[in-house]
């Protein structure tokens, strides 16, 4: 930041207060702000990003955005369950009266600070995700613009996903800190589809953040398609904390055109918890790539799984780090990942590493990772019944990425997740 920190302190406090926010809400962007100063930025082991321009000097502020730039990107569905945010503006939301009538809350983050304080209090960056964690942690809180509160009552299940379109306007300067807090509490089940998209070509971060509190016996599924912008320099950090007995799966679709840094991270506090964290990347051009994959067991007899992969085309570099760690006294534990990496070009440069931390020895853990190209005896198999060398390429990608396609139970977003596939496959080909 350019100015003082108590001349961005005193604007934030000016904006909050414009903004109609509570002073709760308030002083915990000061208390952030404060943090800033003091910490670092996010670890990620073997990769260097310094000189990523992740952190805006753009000041707190709060402008709407044009609702009209979300035609064509929505398909129209009155009975989808949905939030559309473009920018910082909410311009649909769309819950059953029914699932009203049970306590189910959709809305934007601010309207819940407002309307559902002490639940904002109680979860809000505060049980899951912690403002001190790292430099970026700190200021997404302090400069917050965007965001979507998700609370499912206790013992209530909805059948049909849950769906939120985050379209960030880049027609403008203002960076998005966007925020995803999901709270299912015990014997709920739910899955939710997040779509990440750009609009616009300015140079702008994005500082993006999902909290899930997964409590006994829940059930959550997330699978999220990432499509930012080539302009976008984009920070992710995705967490869940896992109860006993609940399950928590991940299904991420990495297909930003622009630098990506990410932590995506489960930890199993509760006995018997599961946690299933896949997530497929493609990198295109001189594209930067990193992500941390963690799964964390700290309860006895937790599952945690991790199943990262990657394609690599042109000059872009993709890192993929899997860490599993069990913590002392998380007694018959399970850690299980697998780490693999296709090469698609000589001028490429992916890594997949597996790191392992066991702490405990009644538990059964193990890894497994890979770099190369595509398999030249699939490719034979292929060709030899007259498929040309480009399209038994793509086949073969896409079955190596198929573990998470198939778990994407809604069939739009699964055809969304394919197209842009095909679209950075095809590109990359042509290099």
């Amino acid at each position: 930041m350019t100015l003082d920190v108590q001349t961005i302190a005193d604007q934030i406090e000016e904006v909050s207060h414009q903004h109609g926010e509570p002073y709760t809400l308030l002083d915990r962007r000061l208390e952030a702000l404060q943090l800033m100063a003091d910490q670092k930025m996010p670890t990620i082991p073997r990769y260097h990003f310094e000189d990523w321009p992740l952190l805006s000097d753009q000041p707190l502020a709060f402008e709407d955005s044009d609702p009209h730039l979300a035609e064509g990107l929505l398909d129209s569905d009155p009975d989808v369950i949905r939030i559309v945010q473009v920018g910082q503006t909410t311009t649909e939301v769309q819950l059953p009266e029914e699932l009203r009538q049970q306590g189910v809350i959709l809305t934007d983050i601010f309207s819940a600070a407002r309307i559902h304080p002490r639940l904002i209090e109680r979860f809000f960056m505060n049980r899951v995700v912690k403002p001190g964690e790292n430099k970026m942690t700190a200021a997404h809180l302090a400069f917050l613009n965007a965001g979507v509160f998700l609370y499912v009552p206790k013992g209530v299940e909805i059948d049909t996903p849950i769906e939120a379109e985050i379209i960030q306007d880049a027609t403008k300067d203002q960076p998005l800190n966007s925020h995803l807090l999901i709270v299912a509490e015990a014997q709920s089940k739910i899955h939710f589809l997040q779509h990440l998209q750009t609009v616009g070509e300015r140079s702008v971060p994005a500082n993006m953040m999902v909290e899930i509190v997964a409590q006994e016996g829940s059930n959550v599924a997330f699978s999220s398609l990432d499509e930012l912008g080539p302009n976008t320099h984009v920070y992710f950090k995705r967490r869940a904390n896992i109860g006993r007995d609940a399950h928590v799966e991940w299904a991420v679709g990495l297909m930003n055109d622009g630098n990506t840094l990410g932590d995506m991270d489960s930890e199993l506090i509760g006995q018997g918890g599961y946690a299933d964290a896949k997530a497929i990347a493609v990198t295109t051009g001189s594209q930067l790539m990193a992500v941390n994959n963690r799964v964390t067991n700290r309860g006895k007899k937790t599952t945690g799984l991790i199943n990262q992969r990657g394609v690599l085309l042109e000059k872009s570099e993709l890192i993929f780090n899997g860490i599993g760690q069990i913590v002392h006294g998380a007694h018959g534990a399970k850690a299980d990942q697998q780490n693999r990496v296709l090469m698609m070009s000589g001028d490429a440069h992916g890594d997949a590493n597996p790191i392992l931390l066991i702490d405990e020895n009644d538990v059964v853990a193990g890894h497994a990772a890979s770099v190369g190209p595509v398999d030249p005896e699939q490719m034979y198999y292929l060709m030899s019944r007259g498929i040309d060398r480009a399209t038994a390429e793509r086949m073969v990608i896409r079955g190596f990425l198929g573990s998470v396609l198939t778990v994407i139970p809604a069939k739009n977003v699964r055809d969304k997740l394919v197209a842009v596939l095909e679209r950075k496959l095809a590109d990359g080909q042509k290099y």
